[in-house]
């Protein structure tokens, strides 16, 4: 029997039709979702691989949440999001829309090795979210972004963010780790480059706390 005869992929279909939020699969070229899974080294039998197999990536509640797949124009694949040699220390999984990162605890990130984590830009650290990938995945199309977002969403943030290219996210003056950022109806906020704001956010933590911890 193949990997491909074994995926999860059925039934990670199955539950993107019951998700209580809205997601859109992205198509990919299969040689790119197969060679991504190749390179990284996963099978289909994982909910991380049948994702890389079967889709560009997946787009979560208007949008908000990129889960990485196998690529997709706006959107890097699984091996170009984890470019640098990062894997060694956590694999990324998934950017939000306000410039956070999941990834999952390679054992570099201090919390628990196959834990999914969040590096927030209202902590500028990394912390644990409990469970692994495949907890994380269902978690997510459950609709468990809302509560664990909470101020850092604003009213009318769905309209917003749904017309929002995948390369982009939300820039809030002043910044989600300062005292006046923490709500996000008070703030200014401005669409960029999401490369813009890893960036933007991975020099605050260096000035303020020494690193991505």
């Amino acid at each position: 029997m193949s990997d491909a005869d074994e995926s999860v992929w059925p039934e990670l279909v199955r539950l993107m039709h019951r998700s209580s939020v809205d997601v859109d699969a992205l198509p990919v070229d299969p040689r790119r979702g197969r060679a991504v899974v190749d390179e990284l080294q996963l099978t289909e039998r994982s909910t991380l691989g049948a994702i890389a197999a079967n889709t560009g990536g997946l787009l979560i509640d208007s949008g908000w949440l990129r889960i990485l797949g196998g690529g997709a124009p706006g959107l890097p694949s699984l091996s170009e999001g984890n470019s640098g040699g990062r894997a060694r220390s956590h694999l990324v999984v998934a950017f939000d829309a306000l410039g956070g990162r999941f990834a999952i605890d390679g054992g570099g990130l201090g919390v628990a090795a196959g834990e999914v984590c969040y590096w927030g830009p209202d902590t500028l650290a990394w912390s644990g979210i409990g469970g692994g990938h495949s907890a994380f995945v269902s978690w997510a199309l459950d609709g468990g972004l809302g509560e664990f977002y909470g101020p850092l969403r604003w009213n009318g943030w769905r309209e917003d963010t749904v017309s929002l290219p995948a390369d982009q996210g939300w820039s809030f003056y002043p910044p989600p780790f300062s005292r006046e950022g923490q709500d996000a109806n008070a703030v200014s906020r401005a669409p960029v480059p999401l490369a813009e704001l890893h960036s933007f956010y991975a020099e605050a933590a260096r000035q303020l706390n020494g690193g991505e911890r």
